[in-house]
């Protein structure tokens, strides 16, 4: 089964979005935070990271870069969720290397989307 770690400082909303992933036959686990991702990350590392850039203390894109730089994790592709549909925020997304961005509100047919464009999900 494919595995996906939702990273949102919004626990209703992580838990909304692995509420849907499991709809899509993806199991999910939501984590609250950026320092609870980055001890999920040390202990497993999933297929795909779901990731919140707006969050408190460490922000997503710092949870990305390292992600990028951990060898563990390298490759998982990350998918971008944000409220924030500037431009800028995309580009800096992908320069340090998500898969795509996703624009809140979050639909079921929006991340099957997000999962068949990163490849984890077939078309």
């Amino acid at each position: 089964m494919i595995e996906a770690l939702v990273i949102d400082d919004n626990r209703s909303l992580a838990d909304m979005m692995v509420m849907m992933l499991d709809m899509l036959g993806v199991s999910g686990l939501a984590v609250y935070g950026s320092r609870s991702a980055l001890m999920a990350l040390e202990e497993n590392v999933p297929d795909v990271v779901f990731l919140d850039i707006n969050m408190p203390s460490v922000d997503g894109f710092e949870v990305l870069s390292y992600i990028r730089r951990s060898p563990g994790s390298q490759k998982i592709p990350v998918i971008v969720v944000t409220s924030d549909d500037q431009p800028e925020t995309a580009n800096r997304a992908k320069v340090l290397g998500a898969v795509s961005l996703v624009v809140k509100p979050v639909t079921i047919e929006i991340l099957e989307n997000a999962l068949k464009h990163a490849g984890v999900l077939e078309e």
